[in-house]
């Protein structure tokens, strides 16, 4: 399968980067696997997708509201304000941050941080699911998930679980496996395990 090219790196660290999406409201789904390139081209970074947001391309900037009554009395909302308005894709934004879980050098999967962050301007693109497959089989990253300080950890760490175990082979060995992993990284947390095992098999 060919990965989708949508956005490019704008700011980066070693833990998360952001990206911009060439397309205005074009943003993959919460939890999605993602990829950014360096330029050491023989290391890409991976990451899990989350905080979507869009807003005015100017620093500081903030979008405004152009829905409402025309003059002649008729109304305009939504998908429309975006038909008559063809000049928002172009002052404003769509973004979203990604945390990194791991990275791949000579076709080698490390689930630990990279040695360089993504570099600025580089391309993003969506993992396929012969690559979310591939990169989930093990799950070294849960660790990263759950030690990272965002207040959505657990709800993107069960998101991604979720989402790589519809693709593999089997489901529900795959669930047990993820619930085991998880059992032993949370121990001394019961009430945060017992609500990530609810989201795994809700």
């Amino acid at each position: 399968m060919t990965e989708q090219r949508i956005g490019e790196v704008i700011e980066a660290s070693s833990t998360q980067w952001t990206t911009g999406a060439y397309e205005l409201l074009n943003a993959p789904p919460f939890g999605s696997l993602i990829k950014a390139g360096c330029h050491d081209n023989d290391l890409c970074i991976y990451g899990l997708v989350y905080d979507i947001r869009t807003g005015s391309r100017d620093l500081g900037g903030k979008a405004m509201v152009r829905g409402g009554r025309r003059y002649d009395g008729s109304e305009f909302y939504d998908g429309q304000i975006y038909s008559e308005h063809p000049d928002l894709a172009a002052v404003l934004q769509t973004e979203w941050s990604a945390l990194v879980i791991g990275y791949e050098r000579a076709g080698r999967i490390i689930h630990y941080l990279p040695p360089q962050p993504p570099t600025v301007h580089y391309s993003v693109h969506l993992c396929d699911d012969d690559t979310v497959e591939r990169f989930t089989q093990h799950c070294d990253f849960f660790r990263m998930v759950l030690h990272a300080n965002l207040p959505i950890a657990d709800e993107l760490l069960g998101t991604a679980i979720r989402h790589a175990a519809a693709l593999q082979a089997n489901r529900r060995e795959y669930e047990l496996y993820a619930g085991r992993e998880l059992a032993r990284l949370l121990r001394d947390d019961y009430d945060r395990l017992r609500v990530l095992v609810r989201m795994l098999t809700s």
